[in-house]
């Protein structure tokens, strides 16, 4: 897995075939407390027809380093703005989950001219009402990250999620072994967000991919976002928590492929 100069590790799957046109790439952006793997299960349903690039976010899996600031809102969309030159193209399709889809979303609005489209899974336009991660700071600190990474497993997966005992506990695992200043961090940078005026100038095609029982986004923060960006399409999956792109990774891949061929043919 390459690295750009400033430490952020990537990944570029690139399967389409030679006689095939090649459309424009989608670069994807992770959330709190996971890494690029997280998008595995997207890669076979995306990969043949797109070029894919994944990186670690910042303090992630094999991305260390601090942010200069902070971390800032601008800086994390610097840092998604560099990974998009190793796509190859001068426009690209962003995917985010969580809090990579609120970066991709102030990414499009910042360089509207590098998107062609947006993707966000269970992410937020506005920390107003995500009560939980202002006590991770507490939480962490007193009870460590392994109970951290456990306290969170129920919100990202029901007990019947179609994922294996290796893929949870590959989840688990992810989560314990992240530095725990930034997710705090981040957390607390998400919490105190709100882009929900700034959407409305959002000038590409956004689809929204939402979890009816996330304890985070909820349902009708996503309806809101919906309602406020001028061309989304929203879909929502029932009996989903915030783990909703791992636990249902396919269905989703499938969603943005067919929204992306829908759009852009």
């Amino acid at each position: 897995m390459p690295a750009t100069p400033t430490g952020l590790h990537y990944e570029v799957t690139d399967l389409h075939a030679p006689w095939e046109t090649m459309r424009a790439p989608i670069v994807m952006h992770h959330g709190i407390g996971t890494t690029a793997d997280i998008w595995h299960g997207w890669l076979p349903a995306l990969a043949p027809y797109h070029r894919v690039v994944r990186f670690d976010l910042r303090g992630f899996g094999r991305s260390r380093g601090a942010w200069r600031s902070g971390p800032t809102m601008d800086e994390l969309v610097a840092d998604l703005m560099l990974i998009t030159e190793f796509a190859g193209a001068p426009r690209v399709h962003l995917v985010g989950e969580s809090l990579g889809g609120t970066v991709a979303l102030a990414a499009a609005l910042k360089h509207p001219e590098r998107m062609a489209s947006v993707t966000v899974s269970n992410a937020t336009h506005r920390g107003t009402g995500i009560n939980r991660v202002r006590a991770w700071r507490e939480q962490i600190v007193r009870e460590g990250m392994g109970q951290w990474a456990s306290r969170m497993m129920p919100a990202r997966f029901t007990d019947d999620a179609p994922i294996s005992q290796a893929q949870r506990d590959w989840f688990d695992r992810t989560q314990a072994a992240s530095d725990a200043e930034p997710i705090i961090e981040l957390g607390e940078l998400l919490a105190g967000l709100d882009m929900s005026e700034a959407v409305r100038s959002l000038s590409v095609p956004l689809l929204i991919l939402s979890p009816d029982g996330s304890p985070f986004i909820s349902a009708t923060m996503a309806a809101e976002l919906k309602d406020l960006v001028p061309d989304a399409e929203l879909m929502v999956f029932p009996g989903t928590r915030h783990g909703l792109p791992f636990s249902h990774a396919r269905p989703c891949a499938e969603a943005t492929l067919q929204f992306l061929h829908r759009r852009f043919g």
